[in-house]
C-alpha cells in the first residue's frame, strides 16, 4: 500500500455534540500520551490530499476510541462521494502527528479505490480491512503495546550505552565485535541464537553483510533496540522473521521464529510442535489462504486485548489494589532509631513468641544445671587440686546429660504427631520446628562435650599428676592409695576410653550431618565426596546406639562419685531412650506388610509418581508425610516423602524427584515395570495394574510405608484463607491440600462444617477455609505434567471459584520481553481457540517468569481484610526469608494476619 504524499489537514467541529473533546484528550488513546480525560463525545472531520484527490474522513470521538463515521472522496469544490463505515475504532490523529499521519495515509490510500468505484477489487478490500484493523488501538491494546516486544528491559541492556560500550571494549577483536558476541555485549546472556537473529535483522536493514560490527554500528543497533516506540519494535521483530525482506511472512519463516523463541525460553515441547502452532497462527492471520501474513496481521495478534477472565479479575481488584497503594507498607522515616529497633524487637517477639519461650526455658535449664553442679564442686576438696577445671567439667557434664536426653524427643515423630493431633499443646509449643530444635540441642551437646572433655583432658588430669603428696591425700578414696603414674592411666580406664570413643563417634556423626556433607555438596575433586551423602548421614547417625550405651557405662564408672544416687546419668536418659526405642519398635511392626502398587508414572524432570493401596487403618491429613523403604534398592534406608493424595481418595500417592543415589535407583527399578505412554496419557513411562498396563517381563518391587507423620501444612484447615506456595517438587504437600479442599467443596462442605479427625474417637474440628490461592513455580515445562489431572479437576469442579491456581514457568522470559512475545501470542491464541494452555496442557493459563510476591501478598491482603491467612511454603530455602518478611510486613501494617509456615523433614 503506497503512502500518500505530504498533504494538508483541516479539522472542524461540526457542532452537533454537547462538548468538544480536546486534542490532548484524544491523544490519550495513543501509548505514552497521558490520561484519558473526559468521557464526552464529539465529531470531527479531516481531509487528506494526495495530488488532485481529496478524501474526507468524519470521526466520532468517544471515551475509549475514535470511530470512522463516514469516508468520502471530495473534489476541490467540496462535493464528494462517500462510503460510510460505522463503529470502526481508530486512534485519534491529533497527537504524534508523524506516526499517526502515516497510519491515516495508509487508511486513505486503502480507501481511495473504494471512493472512486462502488465495488473495489478484492485485494483492495483486503488491504483496507487490514489497515483498519491496524488502527484499532484502544486503551487496552495501547497498554499491551507499551509492555510488549521489549528488546531492552529491566534485565537486558538496562545499564545503558556506557555499559554496552564497556563490554564492547572487553569483547572486541581488532576494534570490531563478532556476531557471536553480540548478545553478550548488549546484555542478552543465555540467548545467543536469538541475539544473532536480531543482529542479522538489523544488519540486513542497513545493508551490512559482514559478520562484525564497529563501535559506531553497534551504537546504531543499540539505539534502535532501545527505541520505546512500539512500531519501531514491531518492525525490528518483523524483520527478524522476514529473512528475505519481502514484507511477507511465510509459514516456514513463522515456524523458524517459533522454534527460535522456544529454544530461547527452553521450551522443548513447543519446539517439537512448531508445525502445529505455525498452522494455528496461519489459520488465524491468513484466513484467505494467501500463504503469507503481513506486519499488520502480526500487530493485530500482538495487540489483542486481554482475555475476559483476566480483564474480569483486573476490574474486580482494581479499586482494592489502588487502596492497597495507600497502606502503610513503607517504613516511617521520622521514627527515631531507638524506637525503630524497639518496634522491630516487638515484631520479632510477636512472630516468634513460641520459639522464644521454648528457647528461653531450655537455656535457663542448661544454665541452672551448670551453675548448680559448678557450685557443688566449688565446695569440695577436689577443687583445691583441680580448681575451676573440675567445676567447669562437672557443670558441662550435667548439661550434657540433660541435652543427651532431650535431643531424642524432637525425633519421636509418632509421639509428636499424636500430641499435635489430639491435644491443644500445639497452640503454645512450636512442633513445626522439631527438627530445628533437634539441631539446636545437638549444638548444645557439642558445646557440653567440648567443655567437659577439654577440661578433663587438658587441665584436670595434668593437675592431678603434678599434685604434691599433701594435696593428693584427699583424692585417695577416688583414685587409689597410689597416685596415677602417668597420663595413660586415665585414658585406658573405663571412664577414659568410653569418653574418648564417645567423643570420636559424636564428632563423626555431627560433621556428616552438616548440609554440605549430608546433601553431597562437595566438589567431585574432593576426596571426601565418596564418604558423604544421605547414606553416610543415616548410618553414622545410628552410631548413637553405641554412644548411648557407652554413656550409661561412663555415667556409672565415675572417679569422684561413689554413691549410686549421685550417679544421675541413668535418671536423665531412661525415659527418653525408652520412648525412642518404643517408637522404633512401633515403626518395625507397623511397616511389616508391603503396600500394593496400583499405578506408576515416570514424568519429565526425573519425577516418579507412585500410587499405592492404603494400609489397613491408615488415616492421615493433607500436608503430612510418610517414610518409604524399598528393599530392592536398600534393605535399611527409609526416606520421607510428602503425601500428594487427599484423605478422601481411595489410594495413597507420592511424587518423588530423583536427586540422589537412592531415588535414582528407585526410579530405575520401577521404570523396568513400565512401558512408554501412549497418546493422551501423561508421563514418559506408565504402568497401571487396574488396566493391565505393564511390562510383562517385570514386576513391581515391594514397598514398606511408615507413617503418617505431622507437618506444618496439616494445620491448614484452621485458617480462613490459604496462600500455598510451592517451588518445583515442593508442590507435593500443597497438592494434597488443594485436592482436599476440592473434595470438601464436592461434598457440599461449607464454612463451619466439621472434618473427620485421624481417629474416629477424636473431637471433630471445624473446616475454616473459605478461599485458597495456589502458586506453583517451576523451571521446566514438563513439570506441569506431574499434577495435570489435579489442575483439570479443579478447573472443572470448582464452580464457585474457591481455589485460584497460578502456574509460573520461570524459564520463560517475563511477559513483554521480545524473546517470549511469540510464546505469549501462541498462548493467548491456543487458549482462545481450544481452552488449553500451551505450557501446562490444562485450562489453567501459565504465567511467565517468577511472581512478584509483594503484589501477591497485597492482593490477598486487600481481598481478605480482618481474616487469618495461612502461608504454607515448600521448596528451596532461598525464598524463605522473603516470604517470612512479607508475612510479617503485611501482618503488622494491614488488618490481615499472615502466618508463615515452612515444610521441614
Amino acid at each position: 500500500m503506497a503512502d500518500l504524499e505530504a498533504g494538508t489537514v483541516a479539522a472542524t467541529d461540526l457542532g452537533n455534540s454537547t462538548s468538544t473533546r480536546s486534542q490532548d484528550d484524544a491523544s490519550s488513546l495513543i501509548p505514552n500520551s497521558g490520561n484519558l480525560g473526559s468521557s464526552n463525545r464529539s465529531t470531527k472531520t479531516a481531509r487528506f490530499k494526495d495530488d488532485d484527490e481529496l478524501v474526507e474522513i468524519t470521526l466520532d470521538v468517544q471515551r475509549d476510541s475514535v470511530a470512522i463515521q463516514e469516508v468520502r472522496g471530495v473534489d476541490e469544490g467540496g462535493s464528494g462521494h462517500g462510503a460510510g463505515f460505522d463503529g470502526l475504532p481508530l486512534v485519534s490523529p491529533s497527537s504524534r502527528s508523524g506516526k499517526l499521519t502515516s497510519k491515516l495515509r495508509q487508511v486513505t490510500n486503502g480507501l481511495k479505490m473504494k471512493s472512486s468505484s462502488k465495488k473495489a477489487p478484492p485485494q483492495a478490500q483486503l488491504s483496507e480491512r487490514r489497515a483498519r484493523k491496524r488502527l484499532d488501538r484502544t486503551k487496552s491494546s495501547a497498554a499491551v503495546a507499551l509492555k510488549g516486544l521489549q528488546f531492552v528491559n529491566a534485565k537486558v541492556g538496562n545499564d545503558g550505552w556506557a555499559a554496552v560500550e564497556k563490554r564492547f571494549n572487553q569483547l572486541q577483536v581488532d576494534g570490531v565485535l563478532l556476531r557471536s558476541r553480540f548478545g553478550k555485549c548488549i546484555g542478552m546472556d543465555g540467548s545467543d541464537e536469538f541475539a544473532m537473529q536480531m543482529f542479522d535483522a538489523l544488519a540486513r536493514k542497513r545493508g551490512i553483510v559482514k559478520q562484525v560490527l564497529t563501535k559506531d554500528e553497534l551504537k546504531d543497533f543499540f539505539e534502535q533496540l532501545t527505541d520505546q516506540g512500539f512500531d519501531n519494535r514491531l518492525r525490528t521483530f518483523f524483520d527478524m522473521v522476514d529473512k528475505n525482506a519481502d514484507g511477507r511472512l511465510t509459514a516456514e519463516e513463522v515456524k523458524e521464529i517459533i522454534a527460535l523463541s522456544a529454544s530461547a525460553n527452553k521450551l522443548s515441547k513447543i519446539k517439537e510442535r512448531a508445525d502445529e502452532y505455525t498452522a494455528l497462527i496461519m489459520e488465524e492471520l491468513d484466513p484467505r489462504n494467501l500463504g503469507y501474513i503481513e506486519m499488520e496481521d502480526l500487530e493485530e495478534l500482538l495487540l489483542q486485548s486481554p482475555s475476559e477472565a483476566v480483564a474480569r479479575s483486573t476490574n474486580t481488584h482494581s479499586s482494592k489494589l489502588s487502596k492497597a497503594l495507600s497502606m502503610k507498607l513503607a517504613s516511617n522515616k521520622e521514627m527515631s532509631p531507638m524506637r525503630h529497633y524497639w518496634q522491630q524487637f516487638m515484631y520479632f517477639l510477636e512472630e516468634n513468641w513460641k520459639r522464644s519461650w521454648v528457647m528461653t526455658l531450655w537455656l535457663s535449664i542448661c544454665i541452672g544445671l551448670f551453675i548448680w553442679k559448678f557450685m557443688q564442686y566449688r565446695n569440695r576438696a577436689v577443687f583445691k587440686i583441680m580448681g575451676y577445671c573440675v567445676t567447669t567439667a562437672k557443670g558441662a557434664a550435667e548439661t550434657l546429660k540433660f541435652n543427651m536426653a532431650l535431643v531424642l524427643l524432637p525425633v519421636c515423630r509418632n509421639t509428636i504427631t499424636w500430641i499435635r493431633s489430639k491435644t491443644q499443646i500445639g497452640a503454645v509449643v512450636p512442633f513445626n520446628d522439631n527438627i530445628n530444635f533437634h539441631k539446636v540441642i545437638a549444638a548444645g551437646v557439642a558445646v557440653g562435650v567440648a567443655l567437659h572433655a577439654g577440661a578433663h583432658l587438658t587441665c584436670d588430669f595434668p593437675r592431678l599428676l603434678h599434685a604434691s603428696d599433701a594435696q593428693y591425700e584427699p583424692m585417695k578414696p577416688f583414685f587409689g592409695e597410689k597416685r596415677p603414674p602417668n597420663y595413660w592411666w586415665f585414658v585406658k580406664g573405663t571412664e577414659g576410653w568410653t569418653g574418648v570413643v564417645m567423643v570420636v563417634l559424636m564428632a563423626i556423626a555431627f560433621v556428616l550431618a552438616q548440609p554440605w556433607f549430608r546433601r553431597n555438596k562437595l566438589k567431585d575433586s574432593n576426596p571426601l565426596k565418596k564418604m558423604t551423602g544421605f547414606n553416610a548421614f543415616w548410618f553414622t547417625h545410628h552410631l548413637f546406639v553405641i554412644v548411648y550405651t557407652l554413656l550409661f557405662v561412663h555415667g556409672i564408672c565415675l572417679y569422684l562419685s561413689r554413691d549410686w544416687y549421685k550417679k544421675t546419668t541413668w535418671m536423665y536418659l531412661s525415659v527418653p531412650v525408652l520412648l525412642y526405642v518404643s517408637e522404633r519398635i512401633l515403626r518395625l511392626f507397623r511397616s511389616h506388610d508391603a503396600v500394593g502398587i496400583q499405578k506408576v508414572a515416570v514424568y519429565p524432570g526425573n519425577v516418579l509418581a507412585l500410587y499405592m493401596s492404603k494400609p489397613p487403618g491408615f488415616r492421615y491429613r493433607s500436608g503430612q508425610y510418610i517414610f518409604i523403604k524399598c528393599s530392592a534398592v536398600s534393605p535399611y534406608e527409609w526416606h520421607p516423602f510428602s503425601i500428594t493424595s487427599a484423605p478422601g481418595d481411595d489410594y495413597l500417592s507420592v511424587h518423588i524427584r530423583t536427586r540422589g543415589d537412592w531415588t535414582s535407583r528407585l526410579r530405575t527399578v520401577f521404570s523396568e515395570a513400565c512401558r512408554p505412554s501412549t497418546e493422551g496419557e501423561s508421563g514418559l513411562l506408565r504402568a497401571d495394574l487396574s488396566k493391565a498396563i505393564t511390562n510383562d517381563k517385570a514386576r513391581f518391587p515391594k514397598l514398606l510405608v511408615d507413617g503418617p507423620y505431622g507437618a506444618p501444612a496439616q494445620d491448614y484447615r484452621e485458617y480462613d484463607v490459604l496462600l500455598l506456595i510451592g517451588l518445583g517438587i515442593g508442590a507435593t504437600p500443597l497438592i494434597s491440600i488443594v485436592k482436599d479442599v476440592l473434595n470438601h467443596i464436592q461434598g457440599g462442605g461449607s464454612v463451619g462444617a466439621t472434618e473427620p479427625e485421624v481417629s474416629s474417637k477424636a473431637k471433630k474440628r471445624p473446616f475454616m477455609t473459605k478461599r485458597a490461592y495456589f502458586y506453583w513455580v517451576t523451571r521446566e515445562e514438563g513439570s506441569f505434567e506431574w499434577f495435570r489431572g489435579v489442575m483439570n479437576e479443579v478447573a472443572e469442579k470448582d464452580k464457585g471459584g474457591v481455589i485460584e491456581l497460578h502456574n509460573h514457568c520461570s524459564s520463560v522470559y517475563q511477559e513483554g520481553d521480545a524473546r517470549s512475545a511469540l510464546i505469549h501470542m501462541l498462548q493467548e491464541l491456543q487458549h482462545a481457540k481450544k481452552g488449553v494452555d500451551i505450557l501446562s496442557g490444562t485450562s489453567v493459563k501459565t504465567h511467565f517468569a517468577r511472581p512478584n510476591w509483594r503484589s501477591v501478598f497485597k492482593k490477598v491482603a486487600v481481598s481478605h481484610e480482618n481474616q487469618r491467612v495461612g502461608v504454607f511454603y515448600c521448596g528451596e530455602p532461598v525464598l524463605v526469608p522473603q516470604l517470612r518478611q512479607l508475612s510479617a510486613d503485611f501482618t503488622h501494617k494491614t488488618n490481615t494476619k499472615f502466618e508463615f509456615h515452612k515444610e521441614n523433614f
